[in-house]
């Protein structure tokens, strides 16, 4: 059984300590700690009789270390910095982080809204280190629930009691062809006619690839689909490009200028997305994410 630590060792009697040990002087000390010298030398004495033994002796008005001194403050070094990483990962552990926040998020909000979201986090939280994460629906809904990522921008998900949303905007969904295509002068397409066109798409897990396939079961048909992408930019180079038709949402038009035209769908095909961001239940009192919220909250009050 290990020996017990008097209680005349504390923390903050080792800070003062090691202060001391740096600067070799105690108005020095006190000046580094915002204290009163007196305060210092009430510390070092009070560790004196919590070790039990002398630490430091005096040399006419100076109080000098002894190698007894050095000992405990190595070890005070290494208690303390043990300590201080472990207060670290206990409040990681229950969802708090002081000094990053990895936000994830679909591609097509890096355009707009992403941009804005972490310039205003920054000035709120300026020593706040942000990491980005891209992804689909399904993988950044993996990615929150894993802890991988500590907030998700993205469409709403299913209810989940883990899982708590905030609606930041709603986006329609268009028809996408590229410049000159035959639809590109409807005021609105009906997807009925379109059953011996050529389609690409975005993969499962996506969501706009959830609200494709709605469409055309609304439609009444599978669409001839001969190209699947992992994001949403390669799949507007595909329109561009006149390999397929595709539906996208309102969000990234003008991406690519007059390449890709966005055109409305006939009413009875209508979509709307709702994008917000979602964490865990279990966080909703983390600093930063409580800060991600007052900035998203704000930024629902204009257009993203």
């Amino acid at each position: 059984m290990r020996d017990r630590i008097d209680e005349e060792i504390t923390f903050r009697k080792l800070e003062v300590l090691l202060a001391f040990m740096e600067t070799g002087n105690l108005s020095k000390a006190a000046e580094a700690l915002n204290v009163s010298t007196v305060s210092v030398h009430r510390a070092l004495h009070s560790l004196e009789q919590g070790v039990r033994c002398a630490l430091f002796r005096h040399e006419g008005r100076n109080l000098k270390s002894t190698e007894a001194a050095q000992m405990l403050a190595d070890v005070a070094q290494e208690v303390l910095t043990t300590m201080s990483d472990g207060i670290r990962a206990t409040r990681e552990a229950a969802g708090y982080s002081s000094d990053r926040l990895k936000i994830g998020s679909l591609y097509s909000l890096t355009i707009r809204a992403v941009p804005g979201i972490v310039i205003d986090i920054k000035v709120r939280r300026p020593t706040l280190q942000v990491e980005l994460a891209l992804g689909s629906n399904a993988e950044l809904l993996d990615k929150l629930k894993r802890g991988a990522i500590d907030a998700a921008l993205m469409a709403l998900p299913d209810a989940d009691p883990e899982i708590e949303s905030i609606p930041l905007f709603e986006d329609d969904i268009f028809f996408a062809a590229p410049a000159g295509s035959p639809y590109a002068n409807q005021e609105a397409v009906d997807l009925c006619d379109c059953r011996d066109e050529t389609f690409v798409s975005l993969g499962e897990g996506f969501v706009t690839y959830r609200g494709f396939l709605e469409a055309f079961r609304v439609a009444g048909f599978t669409p001839n689909v001969t190209m699947r992408v992992g994001d949403i930019f390669s799949l507007m180079n595909l329109v561009s490009g006149g390999v397929g038709y595709t539906l996208l949402p309102g969000r990234v038009r003008g991406v690519f200028g007059d390449q890709v035209q966005f055109i409305p769908l006939k009413p009875q095909f209508l979509m709307r997305q709702t994008i917000g961001v979602s964490f865990l239940r279990a966080r909703e009192r983390d600093p930063n994410l409580l800060a991600l919220m007052a900035v998203c909250r704000l930024r629902t009050r204009s257009v993203i």
